[in-house]
């Protein structure tokens, strides 16, 4: 059985910067307002699309990020200053509470591994490395400069925690696919569409999701998304995703375990489940 069923589609009317998916099926969606330069930050359940929180904002409204996001935990930063990206602090926001549970300006955050938050002080001659807890911000342990452990460490958190469940298109390459049906769905795109640029693929058992940007007469491009039954060789899902963009939009679309994000016109998200066996 193959389908893919439509959910729900969110916008706030602001161009979205991020969307991050967290270990306990929510959506963290990072929205900047392109006149005031303000951040804002959603949060939805990605099954139902059911509002947890949204317009929330840190006191610093614009120059701030997030870093990460751990057990229901938002790890937020600041910038050191305007001009540079470097980050400054460290902002522990409970996603249940909606509060801020705990927040320091003496370190940088790192990674996050086994609910501690590796982080760091930067010196004249150095860093010096710290452990805290995630849920205090308590200090740990003290590293020093021994990165050789922190690197190490870093490695093996990434390793284990970063990307499990997803899935995000490639650029298709004729002369190297590893999936043979591609071939000829990409063909016959390229016959019927003025297709500039790279197609990007996601490959999935006998589906084949895809986005590609066509050549418009006034220069412009229109990216559309399709989903192809590879056996019947039918589109069961297409969508416009870029209707009249002056440069290619790549990163459309990714998979979450089992769901699939479409940004649209990059002030929209639609978000569908898959169920394909």
């Amino acid at each position: 059985m193959k389908k893919i069923k439509r959910l729900y589609t969110y916008t706030r009317n602001r161009q979205i910067w991020r969307l991050l998916p967290t270990n306990t099926g929510k959506l963290i969606i990072e929205e900047r307002d392109m006149n005031s330069r303000e951040a804002f930050y959603n949060c939805i359940q990605i099954e139902s699309g059911e509002e947890i929180f949204h317009d929330f904002q840190l006191e610093e409204k614009h120059w701030s990020g997030i870093e990460s996001i751990h057990n229901d935990m938002i790890y937020f930063h600041k910038f050191a200053s305007r001009d540079m990206p470097d980050h400054k602090g460290i902002i522990a926001f409970d996603i249940l509470s909606q509060k801020i549970i705990w927040q320091t300006n003496d370190y940088i955050f790192d990674f996050i591994s086994s609910d501690k938050i590796f982080c760091y002080k930067i010196y004249f001659e150095g860093r010096s490395y710290y452990i805290l807890d995630s849920l205090t911000g308590s200090l740990l342990e003290e590293f020093g400069d021994n990165s050789t452990d922190v690197n190490r460490l870093r490695e093996e958190s990434f390793e284990q925690n970063n990307f499990e469940g997803y899935l995000f298109p490639e650029p298709f390459e004729e002369s190297s696919s590893s999936f043979p049906p591609a071939d000829q769905i990409v063909d016959s795109i390229r016959k019927k569409y003025t297709v500039a640029g790279k197609i990007e693929y996601i490959p999935l058992n006998e589906i084949i999701l895809m986005n590609f940007h066509e050549s418009l007469k006034d220069g412009n491009f229109q990216n559309t998304f399709k989903a192809i039954d590879i056996l019947k060789k039918k589109s069961i899902l297409e969508m416009v995703l870029n209707a009249h963009s002056k440069t290619f939009v790549p990163d459309s679309f990714f998979i979450k375990d089992n769901f699939l994000f479409l940004l649209i016109e990059k002030t929209k998200l639609e978000v569908c489940s898959l169920n394909i066996k």
